[in-house]
């Protein structure tokens, strides 16, 4: 028999938007805080401009609650997320117990000149300072300008397996231990 432990919490999958204090609740949580400073990329999911749905890994930063992230002005991502700005993230790490935030949200597109800051302190989180001189060497010498994809969240979760768990498991232990 298997019996839910006292420390964990369901999270609903609501198809609902969220308040704003609601989304920065959850993002201030430490393990949120974590994945969202790590090096672990995004996983980003967007509808292509065929209607197929995409995902790809990409790197990131954050400003206040919004995810930014940067790319080539004519990558196909950009013009898929200006027909359909809404956006799915993965934030993840492979270790047990695994760490996952989700979130859901409205993308905007804005061409900016020169390379973000953020992008490149983005950069840093994945290299070691030996590494980090020279990358930034060959982003300025390649790119003039760059495109900034901001997501603003209207829905987010955070799965630790410690202190979350997803409804699905809740009910699973739900089901096992009234099976007695």
């Amino acid at each position: 028999m298997v019996a839910p432990s006292p420390r964990l919490t369901r999270l609903d999958d609501r198809a609902t938007d969220m308040t704003n204090d609601e989304i920065a609740a959850i993002l201030a949580k430490p393990y949120a805080q974590q994945l969202l400073n790590g090096p672990e990329p995004a996983r980003l999911a967007y509808n292509g401009l065929d209607g197929d749905p995409r995902v790809i890994p990409i790197g990131f930063w954050t400003e206040g609650d919004r995810v930014l992230m940067a790319t080539v002005p004519k990558a196909a991502k950009v013009s898929a997320l200006r027909r359909n700005p809404k956006v799915a993230l993965t934030i993840d790490q492979g270790a047990f117990p695994p760490k996952v935030l989700l979130i859901r949200g409205t993308a905007e597109v804005e061409l900016a000149d020169g390379i973000p800051d953020g992008y490149l302190a983005a950069g840093h989180n994945v290299m070691n300072d030996e590494q980090y001189p020279d990358w930034v060497a060959g982003v300025r010498a390649l790119y003039d300008d760059m495109v900034v994809i901001t997501i603003t969240p209207t829905w987010v979760k955070l799965l630790d397996f410690e202190t979350t768990i997803p409804k699905a498991v809740e009910d699973l232990i739900k089901e096992k231990t009234a099976a007695g």
